[in-house]
């Protein structure tokens, strides 16, 4: 009865609290570039390694490839040797993280940044694939994200208070580096590997139905809106009157804030279903854009990012649970991170086409839009899997 319990919360394997932590730090540390990319772009824009256009290019191309390198990861790959694969992708990121120090010209550096974002996205499969096997996906999902924002939010006060300053963005690159060497402790505490999850049977689950297409396209056009009002908060700001400086004080805010929605969402994964979920947070997030649109004080301007820094962790181990429900067969949930990171790089290359000069008053109205779409798509993908149950309920 014992070893028969101590595998109910897994779909295959089991393993220990330390593995656990140890393979959702292998994604955690692949994840510290995104908490840190104000920082260390704007830092190598200071230093006019590159300019506005190219700092973009390199943001873009990188969550590009971390979308990519997922699907690559955990579609291609075996589960297996995870030990040695952690450790190899560590190694090659604290490599790459350390070529930024050497690359002289803009080129070398969307190169790099192109290579890392390849590595980080191999590193987040590894985590994803563990939360894949687990029969509580949305709370060690919770646990991912909590884990990763708070690191971010460590590294991003040490590295904008004490090292950039000092040492500039090779410094904080070098801090990075430190990061994966570090953290090659960790590589032998990982699941040696992960059992095989059931393959689907045909035409009923995976990742070729319209049920995960709709569940994929919902957190696409969700990110979209992420994206565009991430990239553009301080344009916004600064077009109600809010001073630079209060703005960046915000967003270092919005990690804690973003730490509090991940603790937030483990805490009640099994209190509240991932549909109601997933809706209240699209219209608080409306409600939020809403108020960015209407020329907001300082009050509301600071309430409205808050929120949005909230959702976007809140909402994630929920995102785990629609995939999951769209797909039982778990293939949908590996290509989440692609979807959110897409959703998350385009956003801001959509909106910008509706911003003339410096205005960016319409970026609200296309993540309102954005926000509608993914809305919709939820709610034709409830009604069109009630469908389908009642369909093979009659089968049957």
């Amino acid at each position: 009865m014992a070893l028969q319990k101590a595998h109910t919360d897994w779909l295959t394997g089991n393993p220990t609290k330390v593995q656990q932590w140890a393979a959702l730090w292998i994604g955690s540390a692949g994840m510290q570039i995104f908490g840190l990319q104000p920082i260390l772009l704007g830092a190598l824009y200071a230093e006019k390694r590159v300019n506005f256009d190219e700092l973009a290019l390199i943001a873009t191309a990188e969550l590009i490839m971390v979308a990519l390198g997922s699907v690559i990861a955990g579609f291609l790959f075996p589960t297996t040797h995870l030990r040695a694969r952690s450790a190899l992708l560590l190694v090659l990121l604290g490599a790459l993280n350390y070529a930024v120090i050497l690359a002289a010209a803009p080129g070398e550096l969307l190169l790099v940044r192109s290579l890392a974002g390849l590595v980080e996205g191999a590193m987040v499969a590894i985590s994803v694939e563990l939360i894949a096997r687990s029969c509580r996906p949305e709370r060690l999902g919770g646990m991912f994200i909590g884990l990763q924002t708070f690191a971010q939010c460590i590294l991003a006060a040490l590295i904008a208070v004490f090292v950039v300053p000092e040492f500039g963005s090779n410094g904080g690159f070098l801090v990075l580096a430190a990061v994966c060497v570090l953290s090659l402790a960790i590589a032998p505490l990982v699941p040696a590997e992960y059992g095989k999850l059931i393959r689907p049977v045909a035409g009923k689950e995976g990742i070729y139905t319209l049920k995960s297409a709709l569940a994929l396209l919902a957190i696409f056009t969700f990110f979209l809106f992420i994206g565009a009002i991430w990239a553009f908060l301080e344009p916004l700001g600064v077009g109600s009157g809010i001073d630079v400086q209060t703005i960046g004080l915000l967003v270092s805010a919005s990690l804690a804030v973003q730490v509090s929605g991940a603790i937030c969402a483990t805490w009640l994964e099994r209190s509240i279903d991932y549909r109601i979920s997933i809706v209240a947070c699209t219209l608080l997030a409306i409600a939020a854009c809403l108020a960015l649109a209407t020329d907001p004080g300082l009050t509301t301007f600071s309430a409205a990012a808050l929120s949005i820094a909230f959702i976007w962790m809140f909402i994630t181990p929920y995102q785990i649970g629609l995939t999951i429900a769209a797909d039982p067969s778990r293939s949908t949930a590996l290509l989440l991170p692609a979807a959110q990171l897409l959703g998350a790089a385009l956003g801001p290359i959509a909106a910008s086409l509706l911003i003339v000069g410096d205005d960016a008053s319409l970026v609200p109205w296309f993540a309102v839009g954005a926000l509608l779409s993914s809305l919709t798509l939820l709610m034709l993908l409830i009604v069109y899997s009630r469908g389908s149950a009642i369909t093979e309920g009659k089968l049957s």
